[in-house]
This record gives structure tokens, sequence and C-alpha cells, in this order.
């Protein structure tokens, strides 16, 4: 049976964790590093930040919360945002990153998955696709859900695991912030069209919600964020409720 993970998600902008709803209304969360080293203790498998500003000037902050983070976690840690070349790629895993996440660059030069595969694996590399649904299927945007393309979901994931990728982080950005549970449709659609991990994100609201995403969605993994920064629910509550689903998880009996 496959273990299922819990990802805490840390939206970052000035060096601080932010939280909105559809990527708008940012809100002061707290220090990077603490929240980071809370969710390991709290249980969650592994931990993103992710650089809602993706800016140059807001790439120096960012690496040097890695390291700072990377000196205290023993989970696996994921950044991602304003990484736009294999410099950045490796630049952000000499900084304690065990995984990279692209997502506009990538859209911007789909070649970057391939040569940031082939520089440090695939294992490493994270395909973020932020969707919106549009008609009968999902457009893919960029640019924090800003910047619609002209790019299809699936077909774009499948594209993205063909080049290289070997994880797909799914965000709907209609339930972004929403905590009306996952956009369960399109993540079983691209979860059942790639070969790699997909995980779930945009719109935890409650433990059923992740129970959902796995049974329903066919994640392998569910991110989770604003939910438990405001102590709606902690890590270790979700995998007590998805153990009691059925599911295989890291320490659901804490």
């Amino acid at each position: 049976m496959t273990t299922r993970r819990v990802i805490v998600c840390l939206d970052m902008k000035g060096g601080r964790v932010v939280k909105g709803v559809r990527f708008e209304g940012l809100r002061d969360v707290g220090d990077p590093v603490e929240l980071a080293a809370r969710a390991e203790a709290e249980g969650a498998d592994e931990v993103v930040f992710l650089d809602v500003s993706a800016s140059a000037e807001e790439r120096a902050p960012l690496l040097d919360v890695a390291r700072r983070t990377a000196e205290r976690l023993f989970i696996p840690l994921t950044i991602g945002g304003g990484l736009a070349s294999v410099e950045d790629v490796t630049a952000a895993l000499r900084a304690g990153a065990d995984k990279v996440s692209l997502n506009s660059a990538i859209v911007k030069r789909p070649a970057l998955i391939t040569e940031a595969a082939e520089a440090v694996g695939s294992q490493c590399v994270v395909a973020s696709i932020d969707a919106r649904r549009d008609g009968a299927g999902w457009r893919v945007c960029t640019h924090g859900g800003r910047r619609p393309t002209e790019l299809e979901a699936v077909a774009w994931a499948k594209e993205c695991v063909r080049r290289g990728a070997g994880e797909v982080l799914l965000t709907s950005i209609d339930r972004d912030g929403m905590r009306g549970g996952y956009d369960l449709e399109l993540t079983r659609a691209v979860a059942d069209a790639v070969p790699v991990p997909v995980i779930a994100s945009g719109g935890a609201g409650e433990a059923r919600h992740l129970v959902e995403a796995f049974s329903e969605g066919h994640a392998e993994a569910a991110l989770v964020a604003g939910i438990l920064h405001d102590g709606v629910t902690t890590v270790g509550a979700l995998k007590r409720a998805m153990a009691a689903a059925g599911l295989d998880v890291r320490g659901g009996g804490a």
C-alpha cells in the first residue's frame, strides 16, 4: 500500500510566510523557519516553501531561509518561485532543498525541465501547475495565477513528466484558500494521466478533504496551509483521520 503524504506549504514573501485566498489578499502568518520546524514536530512528511512574489530580489531571502530551515529539518524540503535556470536549481539544492518546484519558468521554456532533470535527477524536479477551470477543462496560469496561458492542465502535466519531472504539484486556483475541498475532478484527471506522484493542492478545509483527495482524486500527497496556520487543525489530527479511513500514513496513530 502506498504511504500517503501530508505536505505543509509555506508561501513566502519578503522572508515571511503569507496566506491568501485564490492567490490574493496575502496576510502575514509567521516566521518560515519556526513554522517549518513546527510542521515537522507535528508530523508533516514534507515542507514546501513557495516564493509567491518570485522576483529576483526575493530569491536571496528564499535561499537564506532554505539554509536556515535545512539546518533544523529532517524531512524533505522543496523550494520554488523565481527559479529560472539550472544554476538557480542547483543553488537551491546547495542551500539545503531536497527538491525544487518549477512553474512559470518551464511554461516559458519547457526545455528547463529536461535540463534540470539531467543535472540533478528527476526525483528533485517538481512541475508545479496552477490551473483554473475553463469550460470542460482547466487552463494553466502562471505568475501567481494572474496570467492565463494556452496550455491545458492535463496535457501540460503529461508533457512535464515526459520531459523529466518526477512529481506534479497541482493547485486549483478556484479552490485555493476556500476550504471547501480539493478539485477532485482536476486532481483525478491529472493523476490518472501521469505515472508520477501528484500532489493535490488548493482547498483543504478539514480532514475529510484529504481523504477524498487520496480516495477519489487518486493523489499520492496532499498540500495543506491555511487550516494549519489558523489553528483549525493539526497535521497529527489530519493523519489520525486518514488512518481511521484506512489510508497508510506515517505516524497516523500518534
